[in-house]
């Protein structure tokens, strides 16, 4: 087992990826396989530490950090097993979602829908509720059909709807609080295309039309830009094809140069000055064009995200999704505020993980974004309050300011993952002091 101890005057510093978390373990661990992951937490236990896994650190909370040991799964990454007959593929843990989306590729499989990057590993996705948008299908841990965890005493726990079913039912959404994750099988599906077509759209008509959006497409989400009326739309549907995929200049053009290259010296320019960001927002989002292509389901879903920002995402019912937006357009109107970034809204269905921000109901996402390194508090507060009146859930690996008490509300089976996490985690071996706040003592 690869391990980095540090002392009092030499610990070393975690940081997420966007900066806004940082934490000093007192050690680190790199193990090679479960059982090293097993022993490393018995010899926490022993030595009184707390214990914390993370993956790519894409959370903007502190759900993964740790005074003292910290988990690196870098080591424990690949497929374990393809089973063609069952559809499954198990895969370790500690694997990135775009080796496992290309390593699918390569054995003509795919999971059937996927958030919009790959950066964070299975794990950590899956973990904290990551989802894409679709009418039919959306989280990726509403995906798994089993998975593996070490205990806080260090065994080793397998979980399905057969197999642990009260683990299972929770440990999908499981926040790292109740075990470290160490491998996970998802249900995949023979490769197959889809085809998106992206077209600008203003925001009253995209909204007027949201519902029949949502029901005539298996996979539609919209951005607004705010400042202004206008939105961009994409709708992804499987297609009998052929392939039509942009071409590599086009591609470029579009997701690194555009989406990434220009928009990081747009949104440089509104730091520094944020009286141009209105008139600058105006005028890049008539510059969108319509598009369409047509490719594999992680070359559609996904794209790259090089600019870095702080997000929060809420969860709402779907019927209350247009409303809610609306009045987040409103408040931006008739405030100061300048906001850089576009407004993303996406769906999901009902599901049934206890802590699924989906769960129980049919649901729709608005993320909202600032740019690092602006002022973000006074914008994510306003919608917040928005949110939460509308019986909002927020997104477990996103700012928000919500506690146990909320979440009690919001869940009807908050106390049932409560009752899990006391049988598994009584000594909260895997607490933090984020998880004392929004699972409570």
């Amino acid at each position: 087992m690869s391990v980095t101890s540090g002392t009092s005057g030499t610990k070393s510093a975690w940081r997420n990826w966007a900066g806004n978390v940082t934490a000093r373990p007192v050690r680190e661990v790199s193990p090679a396989s479960v059982a090293e992951l097993a022993e490393a937490v018995r010899r926490a236990a022993e030595d009184g530490l707390r214990v914390k896994a993370v993956g790519s650190g894409h959370s903007f909370t502190a759900t993964a950090a740790t005074d003292g040991l910290l988990v690196r799964p870098e080591l424990l990454t690949g497929i374990r097993d393809i089973d063609r007959e069952a559809g499954t593929v198990t895969v370790e843990a500690g694997t990135p979602l775009k080796r496992l989306n290309v390593a699918l590729a390569r054995e003509g499989l795919s999971l059937t829908n996927m958030g919009d990057i790959m950066t964070q590993t299975v794990a950590g996705a899956t973990s904290t509720g990551t989802h894409g948008t679709g009418r039919d299908s959306a989280s990726i841990a509403a995906q798994i059909t089993a998975l593996e965890l070490v205990t806080a005493d260090g065994s080793v726990l397998t979980c399905s709807e057969k197999e642990n079913p009260d683990v299972f039912a929770a440990a999908r959404i499981g926040l790292g609080a109740l075990g470290i994750v160490t491998a996970i099988t998802f249900a995949v599906e023979p490769v197959f295309l889809l085809t998106a077509r992206e077209e600008p759209m203003a925001f009253d008509r995209v909204t007027d039309e949201f519902d029949g959006h949502v029901a005539e497409n298996e996979h539609f989400e919209f951005y607004w830009f705010p400042h202004t009326g206008n939105c961009n739309t994409k709708r992804n549907n499987r297609s009998a094809g052929p392939s039509a995929p942009t071409s590599p200049v086009a591609g470029w053009i579009e997701d690194e140069f555009l989406s990434n290259g220009l928009f990081q010296v747009i949104c440089s320019l509104g730091r520094a000055v944020p009286a141009t960001i209105p008139a600058v927002a105006e005028v890049s989002s008539r510059a969108l064009s319509a598009r369409t292509y047509t490719d594999i389901p992680y070359k559609v879903f996904t794209s790259p995200r090089r600019v870095r920002f702080m997000e929060m995402e809420y969860a709402v019912p779907r019927e209350a999704a247009i409303g809610a937006l609306r009045e987040v357009k409103a408040m931006v109107e008739r405030s100061d505020l300048r906001i850089s970034f576009p407004v993303e809204v996406r769906t999901a269905p009902a599901d049934d993980i206890v802590l699924s921000t989906a769960a129980g109901r049919d649901t729709a996402y608005i993320a909202v974004h600032m740019y690092r390194g602006t002022p973000y508090q006074a914008y994510f507060t306003a919608v917040e309050r928005i949110m939460t009146a509308h019986g909002g859930r927020p997104h477990w690996g996103k700012v928000h300011t919500r506690d146990a008490e909320y979440f009690a509300d919001v869940y009807p089976r908050f106390g049932e993952f409560i009752a899990l996490r006391d049988r598994l985690d009584p000594e909260r071996r895997f607490g933090n002091d984020y998880l004392r706040r929004v699972l409570g003592a």
